[in-house]
């Protein structure tokens, strides 16, 4: 009776959604939250087996809505895309998040940090990347392979590559610097539409260089689509 009454009380438990913190503490904290998520999100658009998600609830224990974290972004390897409105592992194959990221702002606590990183230890995430964009500080600890192995810190991380991501980690004296897998840098939303745009307007110069090339060998007597059929 008991057993089936702990069954009926996990079943009607509420997991809310939200922990009614905000995602962000300023502009700067939530710049870095977005780049490294949509940068994320882009590398392995391709891979529906990877879940990149940013500022979503992780419950790992059923039967627990207060053991809880919202990491600022989170990815989870052998898990479908998707919309969630919160992480339940024990709904995703009982499945962890492997890598997460937590962005600084000047409202954390060292109390809060230390809180963090032990439930990531405890709960089984494989590498947790801590930047602190106001003193340009990155802290990198990495799970070992043996079953027991516990987060332990990257003493070097300039040139770092993620065993996970295979993303690369640049740490200057004034700015942090990531570079996806083929080595292109991650960029803002601002980055890209620019990049876009300057590929858009190249796409459409040399298209329109390519029509008078066509224009002026017809004036010749000259037939472009032959040219381009025999070659």
């Amino acid at each position: 009776m008991v057993a089936q009454l702990d069954s009926q009380s996990r079943d009607t438990l509420v997991y809310p959604d939200s922990d009614g913190q905000p995602m962000a503490e300023n502009t700067q904290q939530f710049r870095w939250i977005t780049v490294i998520q949509g940068n994320l999100d882009w590398i392995f658009a391709q891979d529906p087996q990877v879940l990149v998600v940013g500022d979503l609830l992780w419950y790992p224990v059923e039967g627990d809505n207060k053991t809880r974290q919202a990491p600022d972004v989170m990815v989870v390897f052998g898990v479908p895309k998707g919309d969630r409105g919160s992480y339940m592992q024990w709904r995703e194959g009982n499945i962890a998040p492997q890598v997460v990221f937590e962005i600084l702002s000047p409202g954390n606590r060292l109390t809060e940090m230390l809180k963090k990183q032990m439930f990531y230890d405890r709960y089984g995430v494989e590498e947790y990347y801590i930047y602190d964009p106001d003193r340009h500080d990155l802290t990198a600890l990495i799970r070992g392979a043996t079953p027991t192995a516990r987060l332990e810190a990257v003493e070097d991380l300039n040139g770092w590559v993620s065993p996970r991501l295979g993303i690369r980690f640049e740490l200057t004296d004034t700015n942090l610097h990531l570079f996806q897998p083929n080595g292109q840098p991650f960029l803002t939303y601002v980055e890209l539409g620019q990049q876009f745009t300057i590929e858009r307007t190249r796409a459409e110069q040399e298209r329109a260089r390519a029509d008078r090339l066509a224009d002026r060998l017809r004036e010749l007597g000259i037939d472009p689509d032959a040219l381009s059929t025999d070659g």
